[in-house]
């Protein structure tokens, strides 16, 4: 019994993928997979209780199911009794620890949670995949592809694909590559952006987003530095209701110390409720989008409305 949740699905998917590897190889047979609307505890517990056919295992992997948020008594008490052949593997955005799922998976298996990565963290993980592509990464060029692409591991990990692609048989990945190749959503637009939510101005800040769809910016990429930044907003000045030094803060957070005095000059703007209000309406948005219930430029449009009347 396994659980991996939080922001960072990079890393779940790599711990999905292999863990299917590893528990079955390439049987098809004895594998199911559930995801979103499609997850109902009476089927998954059906396939469950199914013997495998001509093998030892058998392997369910449920992913934004929203067990670990409602009450599903029934999927609880079969995961305390579960099977000896039968493994399962849970995939969530967010969870409730008081849940019963939740109690039940971390009582008979192993949960853990998948963050998203600080940025020195990231630089290093940059450059290790750049070595086994036979490159290296020059930090500066790190540092900017986090600067326009935020801490999400998917999107650069794909980023880092056009770069091997476009420096060819070259050993150095240089920042003017970055430049070259990467799209750019400026921070300073998102930056507006949030100044523009902090005023209510919706057509100001519609016009901003729009203007950012016309120059062929993924919404995805633009909702993940939204929520970058505002995460980084309510952090910051959390830090500095608690009297922490902007240098302590930065530390915490992991970010350099001249962000958190942006942060902090956004954070004057809004109330802390509200701040967290628009935080988890734009993870939601990220969950909505990713289980395919709503489209992601329409998403990020409405989350935008919803930050302002928040």
């Amino acid at each position: 019994m396994y659980l991996m949740y939080g922001e960072e699905d990079y890393l779940k998917k790599q711990f999905r993928d292999r863990l299917k590897t590893a528990i079955i190889g390439d049987d098809t047979m004895n594998y199911s997979y559930f995801e979103g609307e499609h997850c109902v505890p009476s089927e998954i517990i059906s396939i469950g209780n199914t013997m495998p056919f001509f093998a030892e295992r058998r392997l369910i992997i449920v992913e934004n199911s929203d067990f670990f948020k409602t009450t599903q008594d029934e999927m609880a008490d079969f995961i305390k009794n579960l099977p000896d052949y039968l493994y399962m593997v849970f995939v969530e955005a967010g969870i409730d620890k008081r849940n019963k799922v939740y109690k039940a998976v971390t009582a008979t298996g192993y949960a853990t949670e998948m963050a998203e990565t600080d940025e020195r963290t990231l630089y290093m993980w940059i450059a290790s995949i750049a070595k086994q592509a036979g490159k290296n990464i020059q930090r500066d060029a790190c540092v900017t592809l986090v600067d326009r692409l935020g801490t999400s591991m998917e999107l650069i990990r794909n980023e880092l694909d056009k770069l091997f692609a476009y420096v060819g048989e070259a050993d150095v990945i240089t920042n003017d590559d970055v430049l070259a190749i990467s799209s750019e959503v400026a921070l300073s637009v998102i930056f507006d952006l949030i100044t523009a939510i902090a005023e209510k101005n919706k057509k100001k800040a519609l016009d901003l987003y729009y203007d950012m769809i016309l120059q062929r910016e993924p919404p995805m990429r633009i909702l993940v530095l939204l929520n970058r930044q505002f995460n980084g907003i309510l952090l910051a000045s959390n830090g500095a209701a608690n009297r922490m030094k902007n240098g302590d803060i930065a530390k915490a957070i992991g970010v350099a110390p001249f962000v958190v005095g942006k942060y902090l000059s956004q954070a004057k703007a809004f109330s802390t409720d509200s701040l967290k209000r628009i935080v988890r309406m734009l993870v939601q948005t990220e969950t909505d989008i990713k289980t395919g219930w709503m489209d992601a430029q329409l998403a990020v449009e409405l989350a935008i409305v919803q930050a302002i009347d928040s």
